[in-house]
């Protein structure tokens, strides 16, 4: 009995599909974690560098702004070639990109040589994904698992992500309190060290990019044997016209195919999951920590501690999203979990103390990210199998587009001591992009069920078709 009781439990948090999946998932999920952990630790020390480099606030907000537009177009390129070119290699580039930001921040302090790096390499403002990874492991991880197993894969991957993030803080923050207090380190010294460590984990990520098996490349497309024009059918079937099209050129054969009725959701989608980056961009992570670094005082090490704390709380709610999702569906989970962390947004600039700021930071967390896994499983299960890369890096592409403008504002507001009015207004805009959410996709259905149902009226067809004329 209580064996069965620690299967069961261990069905529901999804640790079954996650040790029972193959190594290249594994993988995956281990290449996040590193890259998470070291976009977490340089996030927190990001706007308090570049503020010890004597830049100003609103050119902090335009670096930050800037950052993300470089970040759309690369990504933008990486993810649109990634299926013909490889994913393995695209991943490993993407990787010394990482490796190469990190060393450029290490070495330099001129504003536009970091921000070349920025631009170019991958440097992340927000402490989220950037660059082109998210999009293609997340269309590799729908390859290699089963539609069942996918939403408690995406939970363990997004959870794993957060853990990342939260690890990188702590251990950021109490390195650079440990290198000022004991070492006597100066604050662009110590500053730079972690950006040191931030090339190290490219690195690492780079070699778990490289010992992925061929299994995470794209599948190809099957495609009907071109017939002999003396022996084709004059009339043909739809394979053979299919065949008989004329070749793409070795160009055009590396773009994705994405179909007419994938274009319209991609877009419903593009237009709301903008509307929720926008305000995301107003409230990026280096901000908030920027925000209560200067509004309460925080030293570096109690700030990656209350951080840390958030993210662990964001990252093991993870889980009960996965179960809720099972069921109540994807759209409903992502709607009724995201909805209370606007709200908690939108209030953590309002109290004067420091606590009750923490109270509604640590709110917040408790449900910011239980979206992310059946977000991603949606997007996955809505769209056609050889789309999901092209589909997933266009709406991150979108995503990162609406995101970069956001921290420009922020920078402005807080020249003018106005840091609040981008809480509320980050807060308010998410709230409005649940509700849209809700509306526009409640009912939606997946490519499984639309395929499944075309199967059905298909047999039926055939029936009435072999149906005895005197039975009807």
């Amino acid at each position: 009995m209580a064996t069965k009781f620690v299967q069961k439990a261990l069905e529901e948090v999804g640790i079954a599909s996650l040790y029972s999946s193959c190594l290249d998932t594994k993988l995956l999920c281990m290449q996040r974690f590193v890259r998470l952990f070291a976009y977490g630790g340089s996030t927190l020390v990001l706007v308090m560098y570049l503020a010890a480099l004597d830049i100003s606030k609103t050119r902090i907000g335009l670096f930050m702004t800037l950052t993300l537009v470089g970040d759309t177009i690369i990504s933008f390129i990486l993810t649109l070639f990634a299926d013909g070119l490889g994913r393995k290699t695209i991943l490993a580039c993407g990787s010394l990109m990482m490796m190469a930001s990190g060393v450029i921040f290490a070495i330099f302090g001129n504003y536009w040589i970091l921000l070349a790096a920025a631009i170019f390499g991958v440097i992340s403002p927000s402490g989220n994904e950037i660059g082109p990874f998210r999009a293609i492991e997340e269309s590799t991880l729908a390859q290699l698992t089963p539609a069942a197993k996918r939403g408690d894969i995406y939970a363990w991957y997004s959870l794993i992500g957060t853990a990342g993030t939260a690890c990188g803080m702590v251990t950021c923050g109490w390195a650079v309190r440990y290198m000022q207090a004991t070492l006597n380190w100066g604050d662009i010294e110590s500053y730079r060290a972690v950006f040191w460590a931030y090339a190290v984990f490219g690195f690492l990520k780079f070699i778990f990019s490289i010992v992925l098996s061929k299994s995470v490349e794209a599948e190809k497309k099957q495609t009907a044997p071109v017939q002999d024009p003396e022996t084709a059918p004059l009339l043909g079937n739809g394979a053979d016209a299919e065949a008989a099209k004329p070749k793409k050129s070795s160009f055009k054969s590396l773009l994705p195919e994405i179909s007419k009725e994938s274009r319209l959701i991609v877009f419903n989608l593009c237009l709301l999951f903008a509307l929720d980056s926008f305000a995301s961009g107003l409230a990026p992570l280096s901000w908030v920590t920027y925000f209560f670094r200067y509004k309460f005082g925080l030293q570096e090490g109690k700030l990656g501690t209350l951080f840390f704390v958030a993210s662990i709380i964001s990252a093991s709610s993870m889980l009960v999203a996965s179960s809720i999702a099972k069921r109540i569906g994807n759209v409903k989970t992502m709607v009724f979990t995201h909805l209370p962390s606007a709200i908690a947004l939108a209030l953590i600039p309002i109290p004067p103390s420091l606590p009750f700021a923490m109270m509604f930071l640590i709110l917040r967390s408790c449900t910011q990210s239980m979206d992310s896994a059946p977000r991603s499983a949606f997007l996955a299960a809505i769209v056609k199998p050889n789309e999901r890369t092209a589909v997933m890096g266009t709406v991150n592409i979108v995503k990162t587009s609406a995101q970069s403008l956001g921290p420009l504002i922020t920078g402005i507001l807080a020249n003018y001591n106005l840091f609040w009015v981008a809480f509320v207004s980050a807060g308010t805009l998410k709230a409005t992009y649940d509700l849209g959410m809700l509306a526009v996709f409640a009912g939606h259905k997946t490519q499984e069920d639309r395929d499944e149902e075309e199967r059905r009226a298909a047999q039926d067809e055939l029936l009435r078709e072999t149906e005895d004329p005197n039975e009807r």
